[in-house]
């Protein structure tokens, strides 16, 4: 995936990347960039706005796309 990662502020996650079908994010304990596949637009935009983005990570995207 060669799209640009954006900062985010989370305690956990250092940075988003999204294509409009995968999301890639890298989190602050490691530089290995973690992609889903399949994620619709509506789940990325709920990620961004979320109060938590990491706990959103974790409820909504981990373990639900590969």
């Amino acid at each position: 995936m060669n799209t640009e990662l954006i900062p985010v502020d989370s305690k956990a996650i250092a940075a988003v990347g999204y294509d409009g079908r995968t999301l890639a994010v890298v989190f602050h304990t490691s530089d290995t960039v973690y992609e889903h596949s399949g994620v619709p637009p509506s789940v990325y935009r709920e990620l961004m706005n979320a109060p938590s983005i990491g706990r959103y990570y974790s409820k909504y995207i981990r373990g639900h796309y590969k």
